[in-house]
């Protein structure tokens, strides 16, 4: 597992291994080589995914983006960012279905819950071999981005 682009990350091997987690479940289930780009180069995507919650639950994200994706699979709009800090948000933005839209945090092992999300979700735990322990919230989103 590689950390390049993760380097300035204090949990930099988790959040590698938080990102091949998600890499092999896209390639899994859809056949979709997940890659990234430095956050530099992907401030469409980052500036989409913090729009969302900023107008959706008032968040703003303290730490700094590292590295970021945007891709469609099936008829899903998905957009990944990678934090600093350890932190993943994802947007699952289906293009026909309303209702099955949501923003999911995945916290890398070894990383304190961000303070702007704590007293906000509760984390569930799982286990991953590639990542650790992985603790995860979500919320649905109700407006059209």
């Amino acid at each position: 597992m590689s950390t390049v682009g993760l380097e300035t990350s204090p949990v930099a091997d988790a959040l590698a291994g938080l990102r091949a987690n998600e890499a092999r479940y896209f390639k899994n289930k859809y056949d979709h080589v997940f890659t990234v780009q430095p956050a530099s180069d992907a401030r469409t995507t980052i500036d989409w995914v913090h729009r969302i919650l900023k107008e959706e639950r008032d968040i703003v994200i303290s730490s700094r983006p590292l590295q970021a994706t945007s891709f469609q699979v099936e008829n899903i709009r998905m957009a990944y960012v990678f934090y600093e800090s350890g932190l993943s948000i994802n947007v699952m933005y289906t293009l026909d279905a309303p209702q099955k839209r949501a923003v999911g945090f995945k916290l890398s092992d070894g990383m304190e819950i961000p303070a702007e999300l704590a007293s906000r979700f509760k984390f569930a735990r799982q286990k991953s071999k590639l990542a650790g322990t992985i603790r995860g919230s979500f919320f649905v989103l109700k407006n059209t981005y």
